[in-house]
Parts: C-alpha cells; structure tokens; sequence
C-alpha cells in the first residue's frame, strides 16, 4: 500500500497559531452492504472515535456523526449518520477524517501533539542549531524526526530517549544529542 502524507494538522489555523482541526483517519472503502467504510486510524486516541462523535471529512471539513465503529484488522470500520448503502459512504472515499483541535485530550506532562512540534527549532545539547523539525517518519520501530538545515539538508534523528533530551514550548526549541554517527 502506498504511503500517505498525514496531514499534522489542517484548518485555517486559530490565533493562537494552532491548528483548528487534527487527522485521525483516513477513509478507504466501503464495507459490506449497511454502509460501513474501511478507515485507517491516525492517533493515538482511537477509543475516542465512538458514536456520537463528530468528526469533519474531507477538505471541506464536512460535519458527520459517527454512529458506530468496530474493529477491522489494523482499521476500523466506521458508520455515520444517515449513509446506510455503500454507495452513499462511498462518496467519502479516500479522504480524511478531522476533529476539531480544541477537543483534544490533554496530555500528561512531557507529552507532546506532533502538530506542536513541527516547525520547533532543534538544537544539540552543544547550543548548535541543526535546523527545523519538518516532519516525523513512523517506522516500526521508534519515530524518526526529519530535521532540515538551513541550507536545505536533511538529519534524520531516531526519536529514542538517548537522542531526545527534551522539548522546551516557549522558545520551540527541541533539545536532543547527537549519538556517534548522526
């Protein structure tokens, strides 16, 4: 399967420069005949995707209730309000699923949205600036965070406990150390 660009983050941003909505699905394809689609998750929260939940599809940031959901392999298969044949679900095919930012479950301490990091100034624990954080690769393993320089290179730093010292939001600053080799 092809590898699809998550969007960190989407809307026309608020004020406060965060984002106004956040992906957490992407739609495949219908399933079955009772107007269920295939979606693959995208967050961390999925046991928040249950009926009644609104969630914004598409470009548009369409509204919808979700009325069911069930697990499905590695997916889930989701139904909403009012599409009960595959042929009205499958309008929403290959588009994204949002939810509004603000609704949003607080972290613990120490914990960090992707949508927040991106963009952060990272810095080694020697003050050298490497670059901007641009974008975060989820491999099977651990994250790897993708850095670019000034002049356009591109540092790739596993996110591990070893590399990453810590993320200061104030002054977007990502604070890491360089393991031998990076």
């Amino acid at each position: 399967m092809p590898r699809k660009k998550v969007p960190a983050s989407a809307g026309s941003g608020s004020p406060t420069g965060e984002p106004v909505y956040l992906a957490v699905g992407f739609l495949r394809r219908p399933h079955g005949v009772h107007g269920e689609i295939i979606m693959d998750v995208h967050t961390d929260f999925p046991e928040r995707l249950t009926a009644r939940t609104k969630v914004f599809v598409g470009e548009d940031y369409q509204p919808i209730r979700i009325t069911s959901t069930r697990p499905h392999g590695t997916a889930m298969l989701v139904s909403f309000n009012g599409l009960t044949t595959p042929e009205a679900v499958g309008l929403y095919r290959n588009q994204w699923v949002y939810v509004r930012a603000a609704d949003r479950p607080p972290l613990a301490k120490g914990e960090y949205y992707q949508h927040q990091l991106i963009g952060l100034r990272v810095v080694t624990d020697e003050g050298r600036e490497l670059g901007a954080l641009t974008e975060i690769m989820q491999t099977g393993a651990n994250d790897v965070y993708v850095v670019r320089a000034e002049d356009g290179k591109e540092i790739l730093l596993p996110a591990i406990p070893d590399v990453l010292l810590g993320v200061d939001l104030p002054k977007k600053e990502i604070h890491v150390h360089l393991l031998e080799g990076l």
